[in-house]
Formats: C-alpha cells, sequence, structure tokens
C-alpha cells in the first residue's frame, strides 16, 4: 500500500514546494524546530519506557518475595 510512497522525486517535489511556500530563510529555522521536537518527543519517551520497565521490575521483584514468604 505505502511501498512507493517516498521515492527521491517525490521528496524533491516536497521539498520544493516547502522552499515556496515558506522561503530559503525559514527553512533552517523549521528544520531545527522539527528536529528539537522530535529529539524531545524522544526523550519523553525513553523516560516513560524506562519508569514503565522500573515499574514492572518493582511489581515482579514484589511478587516473588510474596510468593516465596507465603506458604503454599
Amino acid at each position: 500500500m505505502l511501498e512507493g510512497l517516498f521515492q527521491p522525486m517525490h521528496l524533491l517535489v516536497i521539498f520544493g514546494i516547502a522552499l515556496l511556500v515558506f522561503g530559503p530563510k525559514k527553512l533552517p529555522e523549521l528544520g531545527k524546530g522539527i528536529g528539537e521536537g522530535i529529539r524531545g518527543f524522544k526523550s519523553a519517551l525513553k523516560e516513560h519506557v524506562d519508569a514503565s520497565d522500573k515499574t514492572t521490575i518493582e511489581n515482579d521483584s514484589s511478587r516473588r518475595r510474596s510468593s516465596f514468604l507465603s506458604p503454599e
């Protein structure tokens, strides 16, 4: 369905349209803003995953302790 979506010619056309819309002075600022946004999103996602992993590890260890302490 999306096999040939981003071919080099398509990217050149998109870049050309962006150049016409925003102008050559605004494009570096726009790229910088998009890059900072992506970096911020990645770092927030990583923090969320790390916190989720920490919570999972804590829950697993508390389950192991409780199953070890309770006689069956």
